[in-house]
C-alpha cells in the first residue's frame, strides 16, 4: 500500500509539473527580422533538434527559476561561435493588456571548458545589466502609475513628461555632489541643478536632515543672505514628492482603497511672512525650486485683488505663502482651501522676530488658533475636522536672522507652560509663538549666528555730522561714490519724502518705497530699482526684512533704527550669499549713545570712520542750499493750492458761495508776489542747473591747469596707485617701452566699499566710550533735575501771585 501511494504521489507531481510547463508561453517560431516585403522570417532554430518544441519567453520567466537549461550552441572550429549569437525578440508585457515592445539581446558565450557552477566575468556583467534593466522598467512602471493616479496634479503635461522619462536621465556634474550626500529626491536634485546652486549653505545642510528624514520641528537662525528660504523649502518639497510616490505604489497594489491615504486637493504647507515683498520673493524662490515637480505655489498678500486670489485658491495649490492680514481675511470669510487644515503638514513662520514686535499682527494669533491640535494637549484650540481627509503629522518651522531663546525653552515646551503669555493672550515672544503653534519639545534648534550677528563680509562705518547736514553727506555719498545699487533707510515716512524731494531736485533718479504706498506702486518701485545697476532706493524698514536684491553694494542709515535686530536686517540687504558690501551710518550728536549701544550689542571693539574729501564739500553744500530753497518754495505753493482746492471743493459740495474778502489792492499785491516768487524759483533752478552740468569741483580748483593744489586727494591717490602699477609692469617687462593704453581717472569711479578699504585709517574705539557715556548720562540727569526744580519754583510763584491778587 505504501509503495502504491508513493507511486501515485510521484505521478501526481510529474503531471502537475508538466501542466505548469505547458501553461508557459511557448513559440514555435522566433521572429528576428523582416524581409524586403515586410514579412517576418523565423529563426534557424525553429523545429531543430536542439530546441525542439519551441522557445521559452525569457522576458517573462527566467529559465534558471524553473530548472530549464537551454542547449549550448555548438562552437565551430573557425571560432566564430565565440562571438555568440544575438537574438532579438519583441515581447508584449502588461497586466491589463497594455503592451510595450521591449528589445532584448541574448548572448550565449561558448565556454565548454568552464564548469557549470562557475560564473565568468562576462556572465556576471550580463547578470548585472539584466538586473539594472529590470529596475529601470520597474521605475518606469511606478512613475506611469503615479502619473495616471488622481493624486497627482498636472501643471504642464509636456514638461512633466520630459521630467518623468527615467530612461533618459540627465547626468548631474560632480560639482553638485554635496547635494547628493543629502539624499535629495532625483527630481528635486534636477531642479537644484537647473537653478545652478552647486553646494548647500550651512543652514540648508543643518536643517534638511532633521526636517525631511527625522520629521522634527525646526527653529533656525542664521545670518542674512544665508539661504533660509530653501532651508525650509527643500524639506517641504522632499516630503511631498515622497508621499506622492508612496500613494502611487499603494494605488498599484490596492487600487481605489488607497485613495484614503491621498491628501490631494488639500493645503499641505502654509508659510507666513511679515511683509508683502518678502511673501512674493519666497513664492518666486519656491516656484523655481518646484518647477516641473507638479507642486503649485500661490501668494496671498494684501494690496491686490482678493477675487483673483480666490480664483487661484480654487486650483487647490499645495503651498500657500502669505501675510497675516489677507490670510485671516480670507479664512474668516470661509475660504474652503484655507480653512480645511486637517492635511496641513508644514506651518512656517519666516522672519518670526518681526511677527512679535510691539504686538503687531494680531491676525497671526487667530490663524494659529485655527490650526488643528497636535499630539500635545492645546486648550482652546479651534480644531477643524474634515471627515474624508487623512490627518497628517504637522511640522512647525520658525526662521529668522536674530532669535534669542531662554535656556529652559525645551522644558517650557514639554510642560506646556504659559508663563510668558500675557493676560490678553497676545503673542509677545518667539517662545510663546512657538508654543502656541504646537511646537514639540523635540524641536531641533539650529543657531548659526555669531557674536557679531552681521555677515562677515560687511564693512561697517559711520560719518559724524549735524542733524541738518545729513542731506549734505547723503548727496556727497550718492554723487561721489554712486557706484552699484544703494539703499537709504529711514525710520519715518516724513524723512523719506523730504529726501526724495531734495534728490529729485538735484537730478538723482531715486525710487521710494514705504508701507503707505499701494501694492502696484511698491512693485513698480522694486522693478525700477532692480533694472538699474546704479539705482538708489529710499525706503522705510518695510524693505529691511528678507528682500533679496542682487548687487546691492551700499546701505546708508539716514536714521538709526529703534532696535539692534532691525539694524541687522537693514545691513543684511548687502553682502548676501557670501558677497561683500558696505554699511554707512550718519550719526548726529543725538544718535551717539544709540549707535554706541548698537556696536556693543554686536561685540564691536572699533568702527571705521568713512573717509571724506573735504575739498568737495563747499560745492556740495552750495548745491544743497539751492535745492532746499527750491523745495521750500515748491512746498509752500503746493500747500496753498491744496488748501484752496479743499475749500472750493467743500463749498461746492455744500452749495455755498465763497466771499471774496480781499480788496483790489490785496489782489494786486498777491499777483505781484506770485510773479516775484516764480521769477525767484526760475533763477534758482537755472543756477542749480549750471552747477549740475559740471562735475563736483574741489575748493580752489583751477580751470586752466589740471595739476596743482586744486586736485582732490582722491584723484591724487588714484594717480599714485596708477604710477605704482605702471612701475611694477615696466619692471616685470624688463624695461620694455611700449605704448600703453590711456587710463581715465575721475572723482566718482570708486564705490564706497573700495574707498573705505583704501582710505579709512581713522577708527573710533568703543572701549573708552563707557566712561564718556556715563558722564553724559549724569550731566543729562543733572540738567533735567534742574529744569524740574525750576518749573516747580515757577508754579509755586504763580500760585502765590494768584493768592495775593484774590485777597486784594
Amino acid at each position: 500500500m505504501a509503495k502504491k501511494r508513493n507511486k501515485k504521489g510521484h505521478k501526481r507531481k510529474r503531471e502537475e509539473e508538466l501542466e505548469r510547463l505547458d501553461s508557459l508561453p511557448w513559440s514555435s517560431t522566433i521572429p528576428i527580422g523582416e524581409n524586403d516585403e515586410g514579412e517576418t522570417f523565423s529563426t534557424l532554430f525553429a523545429g531543430s533538434d536542439e530546441l525542439d518544441g519551441g522557445f521559452l519567453s525569457l522576458e517573462e520567466i527566467d529559465e534558471a527559476d524553473y530548472n530549464l537549461d537551454l542547449a549550448d550552441v555548438p562552437v565551430d572550429e573557425s571560432g566564430e561561435g565565440k562571438k555568440g549569437l544575438k537574438l532579438k525578440k519583441k515581447a508584449q508585457e502588461g497586466n491589463d493588456g497594455e503592451g510595450e515592445a521591449v528589445e532584448e539581446i541574448i548572448e550565449e558565450e561558448g565556454g565548454g571548458e568552464e564548469s557549470k557552477g562557475e560564473e565568468t566575468p562576462k556572465k556576471k556583467e550580463k547578470k548585472y545589466k539584466n538586473k539594472k534593466k529590470k529596475e529601470r522598467k520597474k521605475r518606469v512602471k511606478e512613475v506611469e502609475t503615479v502619473q495616471d493616479s488622481p493624486a497627482v496634479v498636472s501643471c504642464d503635461e509636456e514638461n512633466k513628461t520630459e521630467e518623468l522619462d527615467v530612461e533618459e536621465e540627465e547626468e548631474i556634474p560632480p560639482e553638485y555632489s554635496a547635494w547628493s550626500l543629502m539624499r535629495l529626491h532625483p527630481l528635486l536634485m534636477k531642479s537644484i541643478y537647473h537653478l545652478g546652486f552647486k553646494e548647500p549653505t550651512k543652514i540648508q545642510k543643518a536643517c534638511f536632515t532633521v526636517a525631511a528624514f527625522q520629521g522634527k520641528d525646526v527653529i533656525g537662525a542664521a545670518e542674512t543672505g544665508s539661504g533660509k528660504t530653501l532651508a525650509f523649502g527643500l524639506p517641504i518639497l522632499q516630503r511631498l514628492l515622497d508621499e506622492r510616490e508612496k500613494v502611487g505604489k499603494l494605488l498599484a497594489l490596492k487600487g481605489e482603497e488607497a485613495q484614503k491615504y491621498s491628501a490631494d486637493g488639500y493645503l499641505r504647507a502654509l508659510i507666513i511672512t511679515p511683509t508683502r515683498e518678502l511673501a512674493l520673493q519666497v513664492t518666486e524662490h519656491l516656484k523655481n525650486a518646484a518647477k516641473n515637480l507638479g507642486v503649485r505655489v500661490v501668494p496671498i498678500v494684501g494690496g491686490m485683488s482678493s477675487a483673483k486670489q480666490e480664483r487661484l485658491l480654487k486650483g487647490k495649490p499645495e503651498i500657500v505663502v502669505g501675510t497675516p492680514g489677507r490670510l485671516w481675511e480670507l479664512m474668516s470669510a470661509g475660504e474652503k482651501h484655507l480653512v480645511e487644515l486637517q492635511c496641513l503638514s508644514f506651518f512656517v513662520l519666516d522672519e518670526a522676530d518681526r511677527m512679535v514686535e510691539g504686538g503687531h499682527f494680531r491676525e497671526l494669533q487667530s490663524i494659529i488658533d485655527l490650526l488643528p491640535a497636535t499630539d500635545k494637549t492645546n486648550e482652546g484650540k479651534m480644531e477643524t475636522v474634515v471627515s474624508d481627509a487623512p490627518k497628517k503629522k504637522r511640522q512647525t518651522f520658525v526662521f529668522s536672522a536674530t532669535i534669542a531663546l531662554s535656556s529652559d525653552f525645551r522644558k517650557k515646551l514639554k510642560r506646556g507652560s504659559k508663563a510668558k503669555q500675557s493676560s490678553s493672550g497676545e503673542v509677545n515672544s518667539i517662545e510663546v509663538l512657538s508654543e502656541r503653534a504646537g511646537m514639540r519639545d523635540s524641536v531641533a534648534i539650529v543657531d548659526l549666528t555669531t557674536a557679531a550677528i552681521l555677515a562677515p563680509k560687511i564693512e561697517e562705518s559711520f560719518i559724524r555730522c549735524e542733524e541738518e547736514d545729513k542731506d549734505v553727506y547723503l548727496y556727497y555719498l550718492l554723487s561721489v561714490h554712486g557706484q552699484g545699487r544703494t539703499i537709504v533707510f529711514c525710520t519715518s515716512v516724513a524723512a523719506l519724502r523730504h529726501i526724495c524731494a531734495l534728490l529729485k531736485i538735484l537730478g538723482v533718479d531715486v525710487c521710494k518705497l514705504n508701507a503707505d504706498m499701494k501694492q502696484q506702486a511698491r512693485l513698480k518701485a522694486m522693478d525700477r530699482f532692480r533694472a538699474n545697476e546704479n539705482g538708489v532706493l529710499v525706503a522705510t524698514d518695510v524693505v529691511a526684512r528678507g528682500i533679496d536684491i542682487k548687487n546691492v553694494r551700499t546701505i546708508i542709515h539716514y536714521q538709526l533704527p529703534h532696535s539692534a535686530e532691525v539694524y541687522v536686517h537693514r545691513s543684511g540687504r548687502t553682502a548676501r550669499a557670501f558677497a561683500d558690501g558696505c554699511s554707512i551710518a550718519l550719526i548726529a550728536p543725538n544718535d551717539s549713545s544709540k549707535f554706541y549701544t548698537l556696536c556693543k550689542s554686536f561685540s564691536k571693539e572699533s568702527v571705521k570712520i568713512f573717509p571724506l574729501d573735504n575739498s568737495l564739500m563747499p560745492d556740495v553744500r552750495k548745491r544743497l542750499s539751492l535745492a532746499r530753497q527750491i523745495d521750500q518754495i515748491e512746498r509752500k505753493g503746493s500747500r496753498e493750492r491744496v488748501d484752496r482746492t479743499w475749500l472750493e471743493k467743500h463749498a461746492e459740495l455744500m452749495e455755498l458761495e465763497l466771499d471774496e474778502d480781499e480788496s483790489e489792492e490785496e489782489k494786486v499785491d498777491n499777483v505781484r508776489q506770485r510773479k516775484a516768487t516764480s521769477a525767484q524759483l526760475k533763477k534758482l533752478k537755472e543756477e542749480l542747473s549750471s552747477l549740475l552740468s559740471r562735475p563736483l569741483q574741489p575748493k580752489k580748483f583751477s580751470d586752466r591747469y589740471f595739476a596743482g593744489r586744486g586736485m582732490s586727494p582722491l584723484l591724487q591717490n588714484q594717480l599714485a596707485e596708477l604710477t605704482n602699477q605702471k612701475q611694477q609692469q615696466v619692471a616685470a617687462s624688463g624695461g620694455d617701452k611700449k605704448r600703453r593704453k590711456l587710463v581715465v581717472v575721475s572723482q566718482n569711479c570708486i564705490e564706497p566699499l573700495q574707498a573705505l578699504r583704501d582710505g579709512s585709517k581713522e577708527v573710533m574705539s568703543m572701549k573708552g566710550q563707557s566712561a564718556d557715556r556715563r558722564r553724559d548720562i549724569a550731566n543729562l540727569r543733572k540738567k533735567r533735575k534742574e529744569e524740574k526744580i525750576g518749573r516747580r519754583d515757577q508754579r509755586r510763584d504763580q500760585k502765590k501771585k494768584r493768592k495775593l491778587g484774590a485777597s486784594s
